[in-house]
C-alpha cells in the first residue's frame, strides 16, 4: 500500500468503509484460526479416544501462553507503529518493527527450549496424569518444544503488517498457515494416514506455522521499499524510547494473557478430577465458544490501527466515531450468537464426538460459556481502545480485574457451590461486571481526550 493510500484509509475514507477494510480481513483470519484450532480437536475426536482428545485440551494453556509473547511484541509494537504513522515519524516505525520482530524471534526460541527442558513438571502443572501424559507430551513436542518460535513469529509479523493498514495481507498470511493445518491434520492423525493421533495434530500445526512465516518473509521481500515494516537486523536497536513505548502497551497485554493461561490451567485442573470425558468435553465446548470470542477479538484488534492513527494525528472526532460505530456492530451480533449457541449446544458438541457422556457434559458447559459473549465483546473493544491509544495501565487494570479479582475467585466459589458445572459460568460472571466498567472507562476517555491534543510521545 502506497503512503497516500494509507493516509486515505486512515484520514479520509468513510468510517464504515475504513472499519470494514481493517476489520473484515481480521475477522476472517480469526475465524480461520479458530477452525484451525478446532481441526485438531475434530480430527483427534474422530479417533473416538478421550485420552487423545484430552491431550489436546490439556496443552491448550501452554499454547495460549504464546499470546503473552505475541501481545508483548505484536500488540505493543503495532500500537507504537500506528501512532508513529499518525505523527509521520517513519524512522520510528521502521526501528520499532525491527525491535518487535527480533525480540519475538528470540523469545520464541527460548520459550520452546525451556518448555522442552522442564517438560516433566510442566506436564504435571497443566493437569496431565499417567493416563494422558504420553499423548500430551507427543502433541507438545511439535507445537511447543519445536513450534513455539514459528507460532509466535507468524502472529507478530501479522501485527506488524496490519499496523500500516495492510489488513488483507496480514490475514492472508495467517489464513494460509491455518488452511494448510486443516489439510494436513487428517493425513497425520487418522488411521488411513500416518495414524499419529495427537502428535500428528502437533506436527501439522508446526509445519503450518512455518509456512505462514514463509509467506510473510516473501511478502516483505516483494514490498521492500514500499513498506515501513522492517526486519533488517541493522535496524534492530535497543533504544529507551522504543522499549518504553512497546512495553508500555505490550506488557499489560502480555500479563493479560498470562492470567488467561492461569485461569485455563485452574479450569483444567478442576475438570480433570472428573475424568477424561469431562476434560475432553470442556475442551470441545471451549473451542466452540472460541469461534465468536475470536470474532469479537479480531474485530477489536482490527480497528486498532484506525484508532491509534487518528488519536496521534489529533482527529479525535473520527477516533470516537470509529469506536462507537464498532460497538453498534459487534454487540447485537454477539447477542444473536448467544441465543443460537444456547439452544443448539448439544448439536454443536455432537459434531465433534458421538459420545453420550461427553455430549451431556459439553452441552451444559457450552451453555454456561455462551452467556458471557455479549459482555465479552464490550470488554474486548474497550481493551483494544486502551492498547491503541497507548494506555497500557488501563489494559493492565482490566486484566487484573478480569482474572484475579473476578474470574478465578468465581471458579473457586462456583465449583464449590455447583461442582463441575459451575465452572463454565465463571467467565460470564466476570464479563458481566467488567462490561459495565468498560462503558464507564470509554466515557471517561471520550470526555478527557475528545477535544485535546494528543500527548507528546517523546516524553
Amino acid at each position: 500500500m502506497e503512503e497516500n493510500e494509507k493516509i486515505l484509509l486512515f484520514e479520509k475514507a468513510p468510517i464504515p468503509a475504513a472499519v470494514a477494510k481493517l476489520s473484515v480481513p481480521m475477522i476472517f483470519s480469526s475465524l480461520v484460526m479458530v477452525l484451525y484450532n478446532m481441526a485438531d480437536t475434530y480430527f483427534v475426536g474422530m479417533l473416538n479416544n478421550p485420552v487423545e482428545n484430552a491431550a489436546v485440551s490439556l496443552a491448550a494453556p501452554v499454547l495460549l501462553a504464546f499470546n503473552a509473547v505475541n501481545n508483548l511484541f505484536g500488540v505493543g509494537t503495532s500500537s507504537m507503529m500506528s501512532r508513529a504513522l499518525g505523527r509521520k515519524d517513519y524512522d520510528v516505525v521502521s526501528q520499532s518493527s525491527a525491535f518487535g520482530f527480533y525480540c519475538s524471534l528470540i523469545c520464541g526460541i527460548l520459550f520452546g527450549a525451556l518448555c522442552g527442558l522442564f517438560h516433566s513438571p510442566l506436564l504435571t502443572l497443566i493437569g496431565a496424569d499417567e493416563t494422558t501424559r504420553t499423548a500430551t507430551q507427543g502433541y507438545m513436542f511439535w507445537t511447543v518444544y519445536l513450534g513455539a518460535a514459528p507460532a509466535i513469529l507468524n502472529v507478530v509479523m501479522a501485527y506488524l503488517v496490519r499496523s500500516e493498514g495492510a489488513a488483507l495481507h496480514a490475514s492472508i498470511g495467517t489464513m494460509s498457515g491455518c488452511l494448510l493445518n486443516i489439510i494436513l491434520d487428517p493425513i497425520f492423525i487418522l488411521p488411513w494416514g500416518l495414524h499419529m493421533g495427537a502428535a500428528g495434530a502437533g506436527l501439522a500445526t508446526f509445519l503450518s506455522n512455518c509456512a505462514a512465516c514463509l509467506y510473510f518473509f516473501v511478502l516483505l521481500y516483494i514490498k521492500r521499499g514500499n513498506t515501513f515494516v522492517c526486519i533488517n537486523p541493522l535496524m534492530f536497536r535497543i533504544r529507551k524510547k522504543i522499549i518504553l513505548e512497546v512495553c508500555g502497551v505490550g506488557i499489560p497485554a502480555s500479563i493479560q494473557n498470562l492470567l488467561n493461561v492461569t485461569g485455563m490451567t485452574i479450569l483444567n485442573n478442576f475438570t480433570s478430577v472428573y475424568g477424561a470425558d469431562a476434560v475432553a468435553a470442556m475442551g470441545i465446548s471451549y473451542k466452540i465458544y472460541m469461534v465468536p470470542m475470536q470474532v469479537s477479538l479480531g474485530f477489536s484488534q482490527g480497528i486498532m490501527p484506525l484508532v491509534s492513527y487518528n488519536f496521534a494525528s489529533g482527529n479525535r472526532r473520527r477516533m470516537k466515531d470509529s469506536i462507537l460505530f464498532a460497538m453498534k456492530l459487534i454487540v447485537p451480533a454477539l447477542a444473536v450468537i448467544t441465543v443460537i449457541y444456547y439452544f443448539a449446544a448439544g448439536g454443536l458438541i455432537s459434531l465433534f464426538m458421538e459420545n453420550g457422556s461427553i455430549i451431556a457434559y459439553g452441552t451444559r458447559f457450552l451453555r454456561g460459556f455462551c452467556l458471557g459473549l455479549t459482555f465479552l465483546s464490550v470488554d474486548f473493544l474497550a481493551v483494544g481502545v486502551f492498547q491503541a491509544l497507548g494506555f497500557g495501565r488501563y489494559a493492565l487494570l482490566f486484566a487484573i480485574m478480569r482474572k484475579l479479582v473476578l474470574e478465578i475467585p468465581a471458579l473457586l466459589i462456583l465449583n464449590y457451590l455447583f461442582p463441575l458445572y459451575g465452572l463454565s459460568y465463571a467467565q460470564f460472571t466476570a464479563e458481566l461486571i467488567l462490561s459495565f466498567c468498560a462503558v464507564l472507562m470509554l466515557r471517561h476517555i471520550f470526555r478527557k481526550y475528545g477535544n485535546t491534543l494528543p500527548p507528546r510521545e517523546d516524553k
